[in-house]
């Protein structure tokens, strides 16, 4: 008579997908690794155009710098000198801090520039920093 507490010395015959499971999960780490790192191409482009959406009913604070170096406020012209000290009255203000800024640069600007606005925005309170980009119609499908 055969007891209840031992398993049968039978064959096995199911298949034990825990290693397949653990080996797929690996290689899609691996790919989320990697994949970042081989989509940068050493190709020139033009950086300013960009299928994006509108930011659609949210208060902004507008950098504006022209290909000649003009600097603006939100539609207030400054200059560099008092540039910092302009934003960071205007993101003193109440209501403003967690305002977007937007910093919209010429394509023709250098980007040692507008990386340098990025930081003086970031220096005077902003916490959330976007730039703009001009919206191309998207290719049909």
């Amino acid at each position: 008579m055969r007891r209840f507490d031992e398993a049968p010395a039978g064959i096995i015959s199911k298949v034990n997908v825990t290693p397949i499971i653990d080996v797929a999960l690996v290689l899609v780490i691996i790919l989320l690794v990697t994949a970042p790192m081989m989509s940068v191409a050493d190709l020139p482009v033009d950086l300013p155009a960009a299928h994006t959406r509108e930011a659609e009913d949210e208060r902004n604070v507008s950098i504006t710098l022209s290909s000649a170096g003009e600097l603006a406020v939100d539609e207030t012209p400054v200059s560099g000198r008092s540039f910092p000290a302009t934003l960071a009255a205007r993101l003193a203000e109440p209501g403003n801090e967690e305002v977007l800024v937007v910093i919209r640069a010429d394509a023709k600007a250098p980007y040692e520039r507008v990386s340098g606005l990025m930081d003086t925005a970031r220096a005077a309170g902003a916490k959330r920093i976007a730039i703009a980009t001009r919206q191309t119609a998207e290719a049909p499908r």
